[in-house]
């Protein structure tokens, strides 16, 4: 499985290599159109080889995707943090009644109840 996905990797980079070797003509970026650049006074353009515009697109595509995922999954995680936070609490709750019934009594049926799943 590791031999899998390491091609698969390479597989990748090798795409990635061509698509930069294909797409290296140098394009005009312009932030903003040229009637709002000309009340700034300058025109705010960058020269930029072409795969730099297609890899920097594809990074923030998935800078995006990831932050729109993590705030769509916020009720999960709040849910399942809930839970644990319960779980914990009962757990504890369980030990101090276990500790609770177990007084008087021999400490090594006490440690074997202790160990006892529950049922």
């Amino acid at each position: 499985m590791k031999y899998l996905r390491y091609l698969f990797l390479a597989l990748v980079g090798i795409c990635l290599i061509l698509v930069a070797l294909a797409n290296r003509g140098m394009v005009t970026i312009k932030v903003l159109p040229s009637e709002m650049a000309a009340y700034l006074g300058q025109p705010l353009s960058y020269e930029l080889p072409l795969f730099v515009i297609i890899f920097a697109a594809i990074v923030i595509g998935l800078l995006i995707g990831f932050v729109w995922e993590w705030f769509r999954e916020h009720k999960h995680r709040a849910e399942a943090r809930a839970q644990r936070r319960e779980k914990e609490q009962l757990a504890r709750e369980v030990k101090g009644l276990k500790r609770k019934n177990n007084e008087g009594k021999d400490e090594v049926l006490a440690l074997l109840d202790d160990s006892a799943p529950a049922r």
